[in-house]
């Protein structure tokens, strides 16, 4: 009798023994399982702060352009204002004048309308020629845009 008891507290250790063994085994396994897990969030987390960084710069470029953008738009609306001040200046009739003076209006039209061409080119990102850089009289700029295509121009 005692020996069917002690074989069967042997069976007992024997299967405790042999169930810790494969706990161990499993944790063993689980802990590969879990450090692969931590090796790819890591990078995962590299990964994605190297897009934060990179988004960040993109919106200061982004905020740079803008701000060149909104000056130049100030500076086109300055000079849509004063294109405005001087064709309704003294109450002017330009259907009355071309009539009258045909070839002098159609001279000015033409030129302010090539005037007016070359200020969409440089709002457009056209490089300024060299005689638009240094361009400092009245008589040399571009009435129509001074702003933008006479940068050293400062009116009188």
């Amino acid at each position: 009798m005692f020996g069917g008891v002690r074989l069967f507290f042997i069976g007992i250790i024997i299967t405790t023994v042999l169930g810790a063994g494969a706990y161990v085994m499993k944790l063993q396994r689980d802990n590969t399982i879990l450090k692969e897990n931590t090796v790819k969030l890591e990078s995962a987390i590299s990964e994605q702060k190297q897009v934060i960084e990179n988004q960040k710069k993109d919106f200061a470029e982004i905020l740079e352009a803008n701000k060149k953008i909104n000056e130049l738009v100030n500076n086109l609306k300055k000079d849509l204002d004063d294109l405005d001040k001087r064709f309704s200046k003294k109450d002017r009739d330009i259907g009355k004048l071309a009539i009258e003076r045909t070839g002098a209006i159609e001279r000015v039209i033409n030129k302010g309308a090539d005037n007016a061409a070359r200020c969409i080119e440089i709002a457009s990102g056209s490089p300024l020629t060299e005689e638009e850089k240094n361009a400092t009289k009245k008589s040399e700029i571009n009435p129509e845009c001074p702003s933008i295509a006479n940068p050293k121009y400062i009116p009188y």
